[in-house]
């Protein structure tokens, strides 16, 4: 075996306010995430969108301190993976590589090319795949591959799904039995699933699996807690007007607190580290609804981070991966055809509950606005009056 490294893939966010914009600009300007008719067009317009977006986005990450702790967390998942797989035999570097903020895919990249990495495991720090989180981030480094000769002579493996993974599920079902243990009535009390939404189009459309992996995860998940308790399974983070993966969570939590529902705790399905989406849109917008809708004990369940248990699920992969043939980026699922991307958060738009159904006729305004100034030169106030 040669030089052995491992690279942990992850969204990323912005770690201080001053961040954001460049942040929404990194992710605009993606083609997969919002595609405009003309490529000449892409820049300019994440400008545009990301400067209009900035300031209620900052707004949404200054409620919980600031910016995002994704880098923070996942830099101690990857040295504490690091050492536990060094504690079991393997002397694994471990990257990190986010998509949109640093440290980017193609600084990791750089580096395991720098350090004479002969042997790589990539691990989307996802468990459920979606075309979307995971495939576009195996995507790009297919992309990098292909451009690079002296990298297709690193002998890598993909591991692109371990929803079902023995290890995780039960850790997932470990850390829900301690938040139910708060409840006086832990057996009566509603666990409610909340994953991260997508599209319906994914699904329907492009045959992305993340619907079947999310509700696979679920039933795994209460099989191991072995109690009665009520559950369900809805999704959050909706953006704009299109049809999302239903039941929404919004919706859920009011029709369960018309129901009479009062202890509620929520499991973050699809995130294994804390970020906006837990701390801001869990915690405190959902929170309030909850409450507002009749919930009287409302717990969220923590994300897994740097537990013991996840970190030693996570070691077991690479072990295993690096002993099976290998996955390539090839024979990762890919849509099945050509479709316009979301940004995996809601938040990256800047939007809010009250403000989501604004969203698509918002986007294009600002696109009809882009077009007229670059074709007609004209100013704000010749489009306040041609629109």
């Amino acid at each position: 075996m040669g030089r052995v490294g491992v690279l942990l893939l992850n969204l990323g966010g912005p770690e201080q306010l001053k961040d954001v914009r460049p942040f929404l600009y990194n992710l605009f300007a993606d083609p997969e995430i919002l595609r405009l008719p003309f490529a000449w067009m892409q820049k300019p317009f994440a400008g545009f969108i990301s400067t209009l977006r900035a300031r209620t986005s900052r707004d949404n990450y200054r409620q919980i301190g600031g910016g995002s702790p994704l880098r923070r967390i996942t830099e101690a998942q990857a040295h504490a993976l690091q050492d536990d797989l060094q504690a079991k035999g393997c002397d694994a570097q471990v990257y990190i590589g986010m998509r949109y903020w640093h440290p980017f895919t193609e600084e990791a990249v750089a580096r395991i090319k720098r350090d004479g990495i002969e042997e790589l495991v990539i691990l989307p720090l996802y468990p459920q795949f979606s075309i979307s989180t995971s495939g576009s981030s195996i995507r790009l480094l297919e992309k990098i591959w292909s451009e690079d000769p002296e990298l297709q002579k690193i002998k890598y493996t993909v591991i692109s799904s371990w929803h079902d993974r023995p290890g995780y599920v039960q850790v997932m079902a470990d850390f829900l039995r301690q938040e139910l243990d708060q409840f006086a009535n832990p057996e009566q009390t509603t666990v409610f699933f909340s994953a991260h939404g997508v599209p319906l189009s994914y699904v329907t459309e492009s045959g992305d699996p993340y619907q079947q992996e999310i509700e696979a995860s679920t039933q795994l998940i209460m099989e191991a807690l072995e109690r009665p308790n009520p559950h369900i399974l809805a999704y959050q983070s909706r953006v704009g007007p299109m049809e999302w993966l239903r039941p929404y969570t919004t919706n859920v939590i009011a029709h369960l607190g018309q129901q009479g529902v009062k202890d509620l705790v929520v499991v973050p399905i699809s995130f294994i580290s804390e970020h906006i989406e837990t701390l801001q849109e869990i915690d405190m917008e959902y929170r309030h609804l909850a409450l507002e809708s009749g919930i009287e004990n409302f717990r969220r369940m923590p994300a897994v981070n740097i537990h013991p248990d996840f970190i030693n699920t996570l070691s077991e992969m690479v072990l295993e991966y690096l002993d099976k043939p290998s996955l390539r980026f090839s024979q990762v699922f890919r849509p099945q055809k050509k479709i316009k991307l979301y940004p995996q958060e809601r938040w990256e738009w800047g939007m809010t509950t009250t403000a989501e159904r604004w969203n698509g006729r918002f986007a294009m305004v600002g696109f009809i606005a882009l077009l007229v100034e670059l074709i007609s030169g004209y100013g704000p106030l010749h489009l306040a009056g041609l629109l």
